[in-house]
């Protein structure tokens, strides 16, 4: 069996929702392990201002980026990782993130599309958010605090992804960076501008690409 057939999600449940909760521990070292770390695009990085292009081939080179996105990721601390956060103009996220009850939650979901929830599903959390692309700074965003993701996987199979609490806003805000759009776009002009001071005065943990 070939490398991705091994160490890919366990597959879908009923209800076609990722099973993104098994092995969890494993299949992130295997991405790791075979993955190249990259330095991380910040604001003001043309990639990060634009929507990516999509996913069309489901082929080596996507599971050689999978695996670099996922050292990436652990390299720069992070719970979720848009490819345009390392330069690469492409469809697809990965996360290593825990939901509120503390289940960690690890996979790649290329494409994704925010499905619309219904008026009573729509509970917001006025939580703080950080982002890998705008590092040492912080700011409270209000997102709803359940969400679902619809995409495919790495081999092109149409899953779905749902989560709450933490993981919902990961979810969201990684979906958010394959259309163009930064955390920090979202939030007032003052606010915006005081996260782009605390990311002016801070010094990021990992290596970044300097914008020209």
């Amino acid at each position: 069996m070939s490398q991705q057939e091994t160490d890919e999600q366990t597959g879908v449940d009923d209800e076609g929702f990722l099973v993104d909760t098994e092995d969890c521990e494993a299949r992130e070292a295997a991405h790791r392990e075979r993955g190249t770390s990259r330095p991380i695009t910040v604001v003001g990085n043309p990639v990060l201002h634009k929507e990516c292009q999509d996913v069309t081939e489901f082929d080596d080179e996507l599971a050689r980026l999978i695996d670099d996105m996922f050292a990436s990721q652990r390299t720069a601390q992070g719970v979720g990782l848009a490819a345009n956060q390392i330069g690469v103009d492409r469809k697809v996220f990965v996360y290593d993130c825990p939901d509120d009850d503390g289940v960690r939650h690890v996979g790649a979901i290329c494409n994704p599309v925010l499905e619309d929830l219904a008026p009573d599903r729509r509970n917001l959390d006025d939580s703080n958010e950080g982002c890998l692309s705008v590092p040492t700074a912080y700011a409270s965003l209000a997102r709803p605090d359940y969400a679902v993701v619809r995409g495919q996987d790495a081999r092109g199979n149409a899953v779905k992804v749902r989560g709450s609490g933490y993981f919902a806003r990961c979810l969201q805000h990684e979906t958010d960076h394959l259309y163009g759009y930064l955390y920090i776009d979202r939030l007032s002009k003052r606010d915006r501008k005081d996260a782009l001071k605390q990311m002016a005065e801070g010094t990021a943990r990992y290596e970044v690409v300097p914008n020209d």
